[in-house]
């Protein structure tokens, strides 16, 4: 039992952690800014980027925030707002 408590846990914590990512970038595609612009307007506010991609309709950014911290970032594609952040 506490088996199936701790999996259902797990599954649940990564079911809701993609819902809160697609709640914040419900954003019809044809609303998007291009990836290109994304890049620059973030470079240009100090980040470095090692990967981005889209995932789960938002921009996800593997980088280094404008403080230097390494992050795992997502941001909505319309209006580049910071949506979500892991250290």
């Amino acid at each position: 039992m506490k088996k199936f408590l701790a999996l259902s846990a797990i599954a649940f914590g990564a079911v809701s952690g993609t819902a809160f990512a697609e709640d914040l970038c419900n954003v019809p595609e044809e609303q998007w800014q291009s990836m290109d612009a994304f890049e620059q307007a973030i470079t240009d506010k100090g980040w470095k980027i090692k990967k981005t991609k889209v995932d789960d309709g938002c921009y996800e950014v593997y980088g280094w925030n404008e403080e230097g911290e390494k992050v795992e970032a997502y941001f909505n594609p319309k209006t580049f707002e910071l949506v979500k952040m892991d250290d």
